[in-house]
């Protein structure tokens, strides 16, 4: 359950940085990067801070 809605959460963060990045500014394709940033990062060291925040909002396996 948790690893869809991480998954949910990162493709929603990307769809709407483009968005934001096509009608508001440029600059937000840097949220885009970040945010797959984390998910090379979350494969390489299987540590993910957003399980982390979801573990402490009191989401279950």
């Amino acid at each position: 359950m948790k690893n869809r809605i991480v998954r949910g959460i990162a493709g929603s963060f990307v769809l709407i940085s483009l968005l934001l990045s096509i009608y508001v500014n440029q600059n937000w394709l840097w949220f885009t990067v970040f945010v797959g940033a984390n998910l090379l990062q979350s494969s390489i060291t299987k540590w993910c801070l957003m399980d982390t925040i979801l573990e402490k909002l009191g989401v279950k396996n």
